[in-house]
């Protein structure tokens, strides 16, 4: 039983990480080296897709697929990094993103060659994988002096610290009610059936004369 406690606390306990590891925004420094627009037809990925753009008619997520604006960017170490453009709207995540159009002309704006790189921090969501061809949602850019430039994440500390008080909270709320109203319930009945156990054997202590 114990080892199925915690095998159920380990599943939650991952769940809880790829919620936030997906949801909570991420900082990557990139130099941009293209813009562009290209249809994607989506199948079993559509749930790491957007909404269509806020006031737009596009196909939804959930449909064959729409037009979708990228960033295509190179990390400091060489490797190339693809971002997604989207709104987000008034769903989830709720970054509140309405201004993906604004955010394409930025980000074209801010495109450099290796001989003279401009330096780009961008905040994200989500995750890219090759195989599921999803792609992080770039949710604002800005100019950065070089590549050694950090960020320190204060809305994830925020966040992952009220959450954690809030936890903290009702496990103390469950143990107070617990203590007051389970466990007298349990010794309770422990009593009585402590109770009708020895009555029982003296029953049949009387009946049997032993």
């Amino acid at each position: 039983m114990r080892y199925v406690k915690w095998t159920f606390y380990a599943l939650v306990a991952l769940v809880l990480f790829l919620f936030f590891d997906y949801t909570l925004p991420q900082h990557e420094v990139v130099r941009i080296v293209a813009t562009n627009t290209q249809r994607i037809d989506m199948g079993e990925n559509a749930w790491f897709y957007a909404a269509p753009d806020v006031g737009t008619a596009g196909t939804n997520a959930s449909g064959t697929g729409r037009d979708i604006k990228f960033i295509q960017t190179i990390r400091p170490n060489g490797r190339p990094m693809v971002f997604r453009n989207e709104d987000t709207g008034w769903g989830w995540p709720p970054y509140f993103k309405l201004d993906s159009f604004d955010l394409q002309t930025e980000a074209s704006n801010l495109i450099s060659t290796t001989d003279k790189p401009k330096w780009v921090m961008i905040t994200r969501y989500g995750w890219r994988s090759q195989f599921l061809t999803i792609f992080p949602n770039a949710v604002r850019l800005r100019a950065i002096d070089g590549p050694d430039v950090t960020v320190f994440p204060w809305v994830n500390t925020i966040i992952l610290t009220v959450l954690a008080l809030i936890l903290l909270t009702i496990r103390r709320m469950w143990l107070r009610f617990r203590e007051r109203t389970i466990d007298p319930m349990v010794n309770d009945a422990e009593e009585a059936w402590d109770s009708a156990d020895d009555r029982a054997r003296g029953f049949w202590r009387r009946l049997f004369g032993r």
